[in-house]
């Protein structure tokens, strides 16, 4: 549902680089549900488009943390799809440390209480994921499927790692909070930036890459096109590029591990779906990928599935044009009645109290106090 919203929207910006920008401009996504966004832009679209995502940046921060290894030191090769990206490789001077991770990671004190999904799938997959703990368990269908398990895979430190919601409730509450505190921002000196604070994110690297031809490595989201061979050349995947003034260039990386590769072929056919069903705004479709959706699948049976979809179009009319057809039938239907039972005033199994707005200041006013020092 997030990618129809989505790529209604960035369809419409598409339209306006084929109309009125340079041949050939190369537009950078950084919106979810990436790999969706991201394809949608290139097939139907018209526009070349780079996906771009710091899950891989954080692993790859987490791993060197696990080892006990300087970052810097470390070489990785990442493949996959965007959030079921499997770091196929970790070398530090040329020697393989692939199978140390799982050590280190049950024996780092915070990590291993934090990332219980993403220990588990490398336990049992071989190859540790680039996604949080909490939105990796979204993709699969063993872990969020019975209520009362789900407290024994997830962390509530923080909401990243697994709470019921919890991205919602973080977005809710900075929403507020910045109602709040935007007068008082805009009436501060507009702030002055040197440089001397830049980020991980690949966007500055890239531009910077394509315009002084300074070499720039990173792993981004990019058509398939034989870069990994057993996923479908016009999938969306996430894989090493380098960036220079010959533009963007993707090696080809290979068969990915035969279970990584099953675990992305579900999602691909979700995507494809979804991807289909946002452009034509067609229902029928949007109802299968929801079906083939693994933790729709592991949780609601067919029945129940057609019902959910028609609720939530219902519910996110205002942000579905193309979908007008089908709210007018979904509204019609739920009249009637005769709805299969949901459970009233369910909030999830590991749902957070939302904060006031002077909770989250003071928790900014914290952690500014904190980098000040």
């Amino acid at each position: 549902m997030y990618g129809q919203r989505v790529i209604a929207a960035v369809l419409d910006f598409c339209r306006d680089i084929r109309e009125v920008a340079e041949p050939g401009a190369l537009l950078l996504n950084y919106a979810n549900p990436n790999a969706m966004v991201t394809w949608a832009c290139n097939a139907y679209g018209k526009v070349r488009t780079i996906g771009l995502c710091h899950g891989e940046i954080h692993g790859e921060h987490q791993i060197a943390d696990a080892l006990g290894i300087p970052h810097e030191e470390l070489d990785f090769i990442c493949a996959g799809l965007n959030h079921q990206t499997w770091y196929i490789s970790v070398k530090h001077n040329g020697q393989e440390l692939r199978d140390q991770i799982l050590a280190g990671f049950l024996n780092h004190p915070v990590l291993k209480e934090q990332e219980k999904v993403r220990i588990d799938i490398l336990r049992r997959i071989g190859y540790y994921s680039t996604e949080s703990n909490g939105h990796l368990s979204e993709y699969l269908a063993w872990y969020r499927k019975r209520p009362e398990e789900i407290k024994d895979w997830i962390s509530l430190d923080s909401w990243i790692h697994g709470e019921t919601g919890g991205y919602l409730r973080v977005t809710r509450e900075e929403r507020n909070w910045f109602e709040t505190e935007y007068p008082k921002i805009l009436a501060e000196p507009p702030r002055k930036y040197d440089g001397s604070e830049r980020g991980r994110e690949h966007g500055s690297f890239i531009l910077e890459g394509l315009e002084t031809r300074r070499p720039y490595r990173g792993h981004f989201n990019v058509v398939n096109n034989g870069c990994i061979t057993n996923l479908p050349d016009d999938c969306i995947v996430e894989v090493p590029c380098y960036v220079d003034g010959n533009g963007i260039s993707v090696p080809r990386v290979g068969d990915l591990p035969a279970a990584c590769a099953a675990i992305c072929s579900q999602s691909v056919w979700v995507q494809r779906l979804a991807v289909e069903a946002a452009v034509k705004g067609d229902v029928q479709l949007l109802k299968q990928a929801a079906l083939l959706d693994p933790l729709t699948g592991a949780v609601c049976n067919p029945p129940e599935v057609w019902q959910m979809v028609d609720e939530m179009l219902i519910a996110q009319e205002a942000w579905l044009p193309q979908y007008g057809t089908a709210i007018a039938r979904a509204k019609e239907t739920f009249a009637q009645g005769n709805l299969l039972p949901t459970r009233s005033g369910y909030r999830g199994a590991a749902r957070l109290r939302e904060k006031s707005v002077a909770e989250v200041a003071a928790e900014h006013k914290k952690r500014s106090i904190t980098a000040d020092k």
